[in-house]
């Protein structure tokens, strides 16, 4: 009997808790006495997370941060024709930005000067225009010059007169001085230079050393000697030698001018010249070739590093100075003439070392002879064959001046 009691309990609770339900999730439509019931209340989710880029109904937004974009705002650069503006136009738009200006000084527009252009015609001119030398970039004029100084004229140049230097020293040491006649012993007086051509080769000759250790030590000092006696020494010596260079370089040009005229005739081309270059002189041989007064090394040296190369450092070296009237003397005219100087000068140093080489210590005697101005018998026959011959047949004169006196304290006049 309890346990069926138990179960009837039971049925009427459930019963009792199923009607409240019904009567929670259910509305009454509106009927008599005015009694109203609910409507049945919508479910409440969350909802899924919103797509990348697109508003959530409420709380924060999403978004792929790759695809954010900056804001633009608008401003002067924005303007149709802002890279064309003048410094004008630009101040007016934004002002104290001075680019159109600087932008025109560094593409070589000329600005305005109240010099006359007689006196300097680059004056309006701050940085000159883009160029491009051989050997450099499209850059402005005077970078350009640098580029091929520093990267072109300085380190080949400066190499190529090492390996000159060096390969005279091995050679010296491998062969020895040239030669076995010194010139003085041997039997017979022959005139080879007259006071005349001596005096001129040793004016030319001294004006070139002067330039060229000035040169050497202004273009390549920084790296030899600047670590030696310091920047302050360095500068005052540079210096020095600056002036110096430009003061000798007028008796250099006049120098120059005399030893081409005067030698001009026997550095014509003549037999045996051709079998000397083909065996360079005798250096590939035992015995040295015949030639006449000049050899063919030496007339190459008179056309190639006397001539040609003289008259292009002289020409140049002429505008450096400034001393060519009617000439503009802009910057580029002379960055121009200082390279064509430069690269001029340092083949002709290369050349002259061989030449100062066989003129000193490279061949017996041949000091002696531009010192003195005469040679033996023995001398001429063993290094000028032809023109030993040619004084032996009377066609050439072995006394080609009037031989100097000497008055002693007897009065007596004798040759010297």
């Amino acid at each position: 009997m309890s346990r069926f009691l138990e179960l009837v309990a039971a049925a009427v609770l459930t019963a009792a808790c199923t009607g409240a339900a019904i009567a929670q999730s259910t509305t009454s439509s509106p009927g008599g006495g005015g009694s109203t019931t609910t409507a049945p209340a919508t479910a409440r989710s969350l909802p899924d997370d919103p797509v990348p880029g697109q508003a959530a109904p409420g709380g924060i937004q999403g978004q792929n941060i790759f695809e954010v974009k900056p804001e633009v705002k608008r401003d002067a650069s924005s303007e149709p024709g802002y890279e064309k503006q003048n410094n004008g136009q630009r101040n007016t738009v934004q002002p104290g930005n001075n680019a159109p200006m600087w932008r025109g000084v560094q593409g070589g527009v000329e600005g305005y000067t109240s010099l006359p252009k007689s006196q300097d015609p680059e004056a309006g001119v701050l940085i000159q225009g883009p160029v491009q030398y051989p050997g450099s970039r499209f850059v402005s004029a005077g970078q350009a010059w640098r580029e091929v100084r520093n990267g072109w004229i300085l380190p080949y140049g400066g190499a190529l007169l090492l390996i000159v230097a060096l390969a005279l020293a091995i050679f010296y040491f491998a062969k020895g001085p040239m030669g076995h006649a010194d010139g003085t012993t041997g039997p017979g007086r022959i005139e080879r230079f007259t006071p005349f051509e001596r005096a001129a080769h040793w004016a030319n000759a001294i004006a070139f050393v002067i330039l060229a250790i000035s040169g050497i030590v202004m273009a390549f000092g920084k790296f030899f000697l600047l670590p030696i006696i310091g920047q302050t020494l360095f500068g005052y010596f540079t210096y020095f030698l600056k002036n110096v260079h430009n003061f000798v370089g007028p008796l250099f040009v006049v120098s120059l001018v005399i030893i081409v005229l005067t030698f001009l005739k026997d550095n014509l081309p003549q037999k045996g010249d051709v079998a000397w270059v083909l065996r360079l002189g005798g250096v590939l041989g035992k015995k040295e070739v015949p030639s006449n007064r000049f050899n063919a090394g030496e007339k190459g040296m008179f056309w190639i590093g006397t001539l040609l190369l003289g008259g292009i450092v002289v020409a140049s070296g002429l505008v450096l100075d400034k001393l060519i009237p009617n000439l503009g003397y802009e910057r580029g005219q002379m960055q121009i003439a200082h390279m064509v100087h430069a690269v001029a000068a340092v083949i002709m140093m290369a050349m002259l070392f061989a030449h100062i080489y066989m003129g000193t210590i490279g061949m017996r005697g041949a000091y002696r002879a531009m010192r003195e101005g005469y040679v033996d018998e023995e001398w001429a026959r063993e290094h000028h064959a032809y023109w030993y011959e040619d004084i032996k047949s009377g066609k050439i004169p072995a006394q080609r001046s009037k031989p100097l006196v000497i008055v002693d304290d007897t009065q007596t006049v004798r040759p010297v």
